[in-house]
């Protein structure tokens, strides 16, 4: 049995064991200029499908589940239920875009490496981020200028 720090690759230093990195015997043949440009623009469209499946969490999904959940208190009558139902449906659809957008984010960096850039790392996360940034920027400036935290533009009297 294999305790000892220096033959497991440490405490959680390098790597584990039985690992190695690949190495190939030669370089992957890349194709024609066209085909690079062609699996480039794929690869652009790929993130163009990440970044619109990582708006929809900032707004369209929200509300469609605020509108189900609003007609399950309709139907039902009870508030409670509705409330869980929008909870659980918005959180399952968070789960499925996340799990949609990881398969995205790999067959972007296949779509890139097809059109002759070294990429070994995915984007999702960089995408999340503008986007969580761009998201609470557009929130905060409608709850100043529009929502609750606005002057009323309602006559008073």
């Amino acid at each position: 049995m294999k305790t000892d720090p220096t033959d497991t690759g440490g405490l959680f230093v390098g790597r584990r064991p039985g690992t190695r990195p690949i190495h190939y015997r030669a370089l992957p043949r890349h194709g024609s200029r066209a085909r690079q440009r062609f699996d480039r623009s794929v690869a652009g469209l790929i993130l163009a499908a990440n970044v619109f499946v990582c708006l929809m969490f900032w707004g369209p999904l929200p509300v469609a589940w605020l509108w189900v959940g609003s007609q399950v208190d309709y139907l039902t009558g009870s508030t409670f239920f509705g409330m869980v139902v929008a909870f659980l449906g918005l959180l399952a659809t968070l789960v499925l875009g996340l799990m949609v957008m990881r398969r995205l984010d790999l067959l972007w960096i296949l779509a890139r490496r097809a059109g002759g850039h070294d990429q070994r790392e995915g984007i999702i996360g960089r995408v999340f981020a503008v986007s969580a940034v761009l998201g609470a920027t557009v929130f905060f400036a409608w709850l100043l200028l529009f929502g609750g935290l606005a002057p009323s533009l309602a006559p008073t009297g």
